[in-house]
């Protein structure tokens, strides 16, 4: 009796890899509620089986994609947290972005409307408000470690606890972002809001002149 070949750990890794990336362009494409796990059947060039082998349904591989890219995400933080001398500079970027390049995902092209979507979609789903509230912690993570680097370096003497200064950018970036979403191309002076804000947090941290 033949045995089917046995797939290691690094193959499924890719292939499952593989599937995210799909998975990201179909859900950027057709936005959370249009795509079906046909889409991405199509997209990936599997079958049925090789799609549910790893995600069990469409909530369960959108949530995977989410996760996936706040794992990068977190990696690239971290790397700039351990590399810079300065931590207002790194707030900044987080921010506002860039100023001397442009970005390099163009607000259509990327997933934060379909964020916006899924949660907006889900809100009386209780798997959904769970994954909310795990998200929302998670997103501490991308601030704490620089206001905590600064606040000992003598950087920064907030005026406030850091995670209601946390909770206060988290609010304004995703209170900024919902009205790019819906407003698309009206003037929202977004550029002119990011440094009002950072004006208002240079003073809450009350940030030492280099």
């Amino acid at each position: 009796m033949e045995l089917s070949p046995k797939v290691s750990e690094e193959h499924k890794q890719e292939r499952r890899s593989d599937l995210l990336n799909a998975a990201k362009q179909v859900f950027t494409e057709n936005g959370y509620e249009k795509t079906t796990m046909k889409h991405v059947m199509n997209k990936a060039k599997v079958s049925r089986g090789g799609l549910y082998f790893y995600f069990s349904n469409k909530e369960d591989l959108f949530e995977a994609v989410l996760d996936e890219e706040l794992k990068e995400n977190l990696k690239e933080v971290h790397e700039l947290i351990e590399s810079s001398n300065e931590c207002w500079p790194l707030l900044k970027l987080l921010i506002k972005g860039d100023e001397d390049e442009p970005p390099t995902e163009p607000l259509a092209e990327n997933l934060g409307p379909v964020i916006i979507e899924f949660f907006i979609t889900g809100r009386n789903d209780s798997r959904r408000i769970q994954y909310a509230k795990e998200r929302y912690e998670n997103a501490f993570q991308f601030f704490r470690p620089i206001i905590e680097k600064g606040i000992r370096s003598g950087e920064f003497s907030p005026k406030a606890p850091t995670d209601i200064i946390i909770s206060t950018i988290l609010t304004f970036s995703d209170g900024l972002c919902i009205f790019k979403i819906l407003l698309k191309d009206h003037t929202l002076q977004s550029d002119e809001q990011a440094d009002l804000f950072l004006d208002y947090l240079r003073y809450i941290l009350q940030v030492k002149d280099s």
